[in-house]
């Protein structure tokens, strides 16, 4: 297969680390939950508001991301990354993605964002009346979402979070696969074992065996899972027996594990693999503050790129599910990121708190027709 002239390589690598970091930092949030984040999704909601950053607040998102290159080059390796996950859709192997930029039709979105975002994510344009019918809006987004998961995404956002943080646009990333196995497992293998809870407690799981190629490097122990057409693969990863809590695993583990189970080293193991049905859905702001993304939700937030009105992000709520059965997986995600609108001054507040007069006047001829002097309002 001929590389296309920009390679899509940098950014996939930026989207394991930035994915692995947020995977761990949910973890330790939540050490004993399932838990499910698309990367490619998460980094293309994140992406599109990116394109509208600027100054510092650019700066902290591309350290977060991990973005490789900015400009017209971060444009083009999108534009590749977009093309490559299209690619994906063939025989046995269902991918889709859908992204789209959803705007309050009152509000100006600038014509060079819109551009940008076509062309790094092929993203459309909404207009939803966010600011006057939250209720709808999300109704609109939803179906969206609901349509490209094929269903398994159904309520990513609601009117009360659109309405909590003034939100004037919301960025949205779907994603879709339904991928078979290059080689099903046997439904008459599948058996029963215990598995131990991160909690520590014992359950009963139904396990996939089969016979994987499997390899050990850097403290954690992979099988590797091919889907049909050989383009696609999944690995499930194992960390030492020693290890407790929430293990990190960085993109260089990653990397290196993943050599081995392709190279020489990898060899065949009966394996046994737990039927999976998981789904997450949160809130991600707290979580992508703390990994240093903190100014884009800030009042000092600059998003120009995107509209003379973007205030900062409101929202990130991110949401995938995970099926692995005996035939392929099943999996979808979507992202929504919500930009405030800047709001107008507040005019200054005049209360009438103590007595005060009323006059009723002939505007023609200043004839007054009533006066009145209110001293206690709860009396009649």
């Amino acid at each position: 297969m001929v590389e296309p002239a920009v390679s899509a390589r940098p950014l996939a690598a930026s989207d394991t680390a930035f994915g692995l970091s947020v995977l761990a930092a949910w973890c330790k949030q939540q050490p004993d939950a399932n838990l499910v984040v698309s990367p490619a999704s998460l980094a293309s909601g994140l992406g599109m508001a990116y394109l509208g950053a600027r100054g510092s607040t650019a700066s902290a998102m591309a350290r977060v991301l991990r973005l490789p290159a900015r400009g017209s080059s971060l444009l083009a390796m999108l534009a590749a990354r977009s093309a490559a996950l299209r690619g994906l859709d063939r025989p046995g192997v269902t991918v889709a993605a859908a992204d789209r930029v959803w705007a309050d039709p009152k509000l100006t979105t600038n014509h060079g964002y819109l551009d940008a975002v076509a062309t790094g994510y092929q993203a459309g344009l909404g207009r939803v009346p966010l600011l006057s019918n939250a209720g709808q809006a999300a109704r609109q987004i939803n179906a969206f979402v609901a349509q490209a998961t094929r269903g398994h995404i159904t309520n990513l956002l609601s009117p009360q979070q659109l309405q909590a943080q003034h939100i004037g646009w919301v960025l949205t990333d779907a994603l879709y696969l339904d991928a078979r196995w290059r080689t099903p497992f046997s439904p008459d293998r599948t058996i029963s074992e215990q598995f131990t809870t991160a909690g520590g407690s014992t359950v009963q799981a139904s396990y996939l065996t089969g016979d994987l190629r499997t390899a050990t490097a850097r403290g954690w122990t992979t099988v590797l899972l091919p889907y049909r057409g050989g383009q696609l693969a999944m690995e499930a990863l194992l960390p030492d027996s020693g290890a407790r809590g929430c293990p990190a695993l960085s993109a260089a583990d990653l990397r290196a594990v993943t050599a081995a189970v392709r190279g020489p080293a990898g060899a065949m193991v009966a394996a046994g693999l737990p039927k999976v049905s998981l789904s997450s859905k949160a809130e991600l702001q707290p979580l992508l503050t703390s990994l240093g993304m903190g100014l884009a939700f800030s009042p000092s937030a600059d998003f120009a790129g995107l509209s003379p009105q973007a205030a900062g992000i409101g929202a990130v709520v991110h949401a995938a599910t995970l099926q692995v059965a005996d035939r392929g997986t099943v999996a979808s995600a979507a992202t929504a990121v919500g930009v405030g609108a800047a709001t107008a001054p507040a005019p200054p507040r005049l209360v009438f708190d103590r007595p005060y007069l009323l006059v009723i006047t002939d505007l023609a001829t200043g004839e007054p027709l009533f006066l009145a002097r209110v001293a206690n309002p709860a009396q009649r």
